[in-house]
């Protein structure tokens, strides 16, 4: 274990550690329940342990900002199902594994609810996985790729997308009976949705802001449900 986990109960410091260090579920619970800076997000997978501190930047929030706006348009157009929205709320696997996706989507009724006095996060033990998870990527997009899209198929979640910041792209994978996921070009989560429609969308944004990048994917989808 790594000298800034093991020091985790000895100091009420939080570590920046922005890569994978080992550690044990209790590590993760003292992180979890300290007082903490705003926005840092957690994630733990059966001995390791990441921390984002959140400080992302104006991209990272413009596009997380967009992405939330398109699930509400796309919502809009299928009034007989109901889209949550519960983006970077904390998943846990208790003593497994855990997260907190900038993305996370429900559709369906049998959505998580709090309740006062529960805990306020989303216990997997107790509520269905998502429909979806997502991470905007700016400054992560390797592990986005990689440990996070492991931790994220091992909770059986059916669909994953990584938007690429930089490069201003949308990967997006489907779970497979064999529990891995390979990359796809039409959303099952959002049934008739392209993938490059979404990735035509955040590419807007070289043009204008994500508001009217939102304006301009609402007008496609108008489009595509009048056809």
């Amino acid at each position: 274990m790594t000298a800034s986990i093991s020091t985790l109960h000895q100091s009420p410091q939080i570590p920046i550690l922005r890569r994978w260090h080992s550690a044990e579920w209790e590590d993760y619970i003292t992180l979890r329940d300290a007082p903490t800076p705003e926005g840092m997000r957690l994630f733990f997978d059966e001995g390791w342990l990441w921390v984002d501190m959140g400080a992302e930047g104006i991209n990272h929030a413009s596009i997380s900002d967009l992405f939330t706006m398109l699930f509400f348009i796309w919502s809009t157009q299928r009034p007989e199902q109901l889209f949550t929205s519960l983006g970077r709320c904390l998943l846990e696997k208790p003593t497994k594994k855990a997260g907190a996706p900038d993305l996370v989507l429900y559709i369906g009724e049998d959505y998580p609810r709090w309740q006062p006095g529960e805990l306020r996060r989303i216990d997997l033990n107790q509520w269905r996985v998502p429909n979806l998870v997502g991470e905007i990527s700016d400054t992560t997009l390797a592990t986005d790729l990689d440990e996070k899209k492991h931790l994220y198929a091992d909770l059986g979640i059916p669909e994953y997308w990584v938007i690429d910041v930089r490069g201003l792209r949308v990967i997006a994978f489907q779970l497979q009976e064999n529990g891995k996921y390979i990359e796809c070009t039409q959303s099952k989560a959002l049934e008739g949705l392209s993938i490059s429609l979404v990735e035509q969308t955040l590419q807007r944004l070289n043009e204008g802001t994500n508001t009217s990048a939102a304006a301009w994917f609402a007008q496609q989808v108008a489009k595509l449900k009048a056809e």
